[in-house]
């Protein structure tokens, strides 16, 4: 693109002179120019013709002078550089114009190398503050878009970093979660959309902030799901803390924000989650015009089967054995040796738990837990003694069921 330069001078022969001494350089499209006669045309010319790269002003003119035009440029904030053109001995004015933002100036009489020479100096600065500002734009566009699924710190490293992401993914060592609300489809049945719109906004906002707030990224949200990564695309070697610790708040809040809801006549479900570790592809897997970062591989399904879980255990979170064993100190107590929808191996897993429920009627539930592991006929009477004193323990009351069922051990194949 021509960079257009606009000469305001009221010495009625600098137009001729400029085209003149300018005219090779005008001939082979490298520069153009447009004339002012004082600072009052020069503001209308700037007005009227956008996309002026520069401007070289002269300071004494009639009706508006040279340093009155470069105020009235700062005080618009346009984002044009000026040189500025003075007698050689008037050098208060000079470094007012400096003062005032203009970026070189040359004297008179005028010494066209030296002109030539300036404006190449100061069109080459243009083209720097143009590329930074483009850069700049982009930067906050990236981060705009990035902020709906990465934490605020993580976004801003994304936006400023092109190859922070692999196009077409790589395999990683992460943590996943997925999160589901119960029988949220048919509660969708029963409310109205001006209901259902905000009730569900104000669900998913508390929900991704907790996820942002232990830096996770929120690879997809489907209805009221969410499916969550750990460990991509930033490193995290405590990916798997973090996960944990994210899911135990994310269904804190979900408990009081069913609370809410049932106190407002709304019956939202139990939001369920699931929680696993190990390798997956992860990566922008939609291509440079449609930015999907996700990630695919068994890890990612193990997880979704252990949301899905919980509904037939009666508990809340679900988490693998490949995750509790790499927290250091991880409270929660065993579910049992999970054969999931679609495998044939068992997975082990746990219940996470808060460190103010780690004692008491937790160490009950392990009790009978180790005796229907050993395959101890007190399991039995060890689980019933247990849900008669926690009767809203439902693992626990899953489990005296499958005893009394005729069901022994902790293997268990899930429906």
């Amino acid at each position: 693109m021509t960079p257009r330069i606009l000469v305001v001078d009221d010495e009625p022969d600098v137009e001729a002179l400029v085209l003149q001494k300018f005219r090779q350089r005008i001939r082979d499209g490298d520069i153009s120019f447009l004339f002012a006669r004082d600072g009052v045309e020069a503001l209308t010319a700037l007005k009227a013709n956008g996309g002026i790269d520069l401007v070289v002003t002269d300071i004494n003119m009639p009706r508006m002078d040279g340093l009155t035009l470069l105020q009235k440029l700062q005080e618009a904030e346009e984002n044009v550089s000026t040189i500025v053109v003075s007698a050689y001995g008037d050098m208060a004015n000079i470094r007012t114009a400096m003062n005032r933002g203009a970026f070189d100036f040359v004297t008179k009489p005028i010494d066209f190398v030296d002109l030539d020479t300036t404006i190449a100096k100061t069109l080459k600065h243009v083209n720097f503050l143009r590329d930074a500002r483009q850069r700049q734009a982009a930067a906050e566009r990236a981060h705009a878009s990035l902020s709906r699924y990465f934490s605020p710190n993580l976004a801003q490293r994304l936006a400023n970093d092109s190859n922070a992401i692999d196009l077409g993914g790589q395999w990683r060592g992460i943590a996943t979660l997925f999160t589901d609300i119960t029988s949220f489809t048919a509660l969708v049945e029963t409310l109205e959309p001006e209901v259902l719109g905000p009730l569900l906004n104000e669900y998913l906002t508390g929900m991704t902030d907790i996820v942002f707030a232990h830096d996770g990224t929120v690879a997809k949200i489907v209805g009221d799901a969410l499916h969550v990564l750990f460990g991509a695309p930033g490193e995290q070697p405590d990916h798997a803390a973090r996960a944990v610790a994210c899911a135990l708040a994310l269904d804190k809040h979900a408990e009081a924000f069913r609370e809410h809801c049932l106190k407002r006549g709304i019956a939202l479900g139990v939001t369920r989650i699931g929680v696993h570790a190990g390798p997956a592809i992860v990566g922008n897997f939609g291509g440079q015009r449609f930015f999907d970062y996700t990630a695919y591989g068994d890890t990612i399904n193990v997880a979704a089967r252990l949301e899905a879980a919980n509904k037939q255990l009666g508990t809340r979170i679900c988490v693998s054995a490949s995750v509790a064993e790499k927290v250091p100190d991880f409270l929660g107590r065993p579910v049992g040796d999970l054969v999931l929808r679609g495998k044939t191996e068992a997975l082990t897993v746990f219940e996470p738990l808060r460190s103010e429920h780690a004692n008491g009627p937790a160490t009950s539930y392990v009790d009978a837990f180790i005796k229907l592991k050993t395959r101890d006929p007190g399991a039995l009477a060890a689980f019933a003694a247990h849900v008669g004193k926690q009767p809203s323990d439902r693992l626990a009351s899953f489990h005296l069921k499958r005893l009394l069922n005729g069901d022994a051990g902790v293997r268990i194949v899930m429906a």
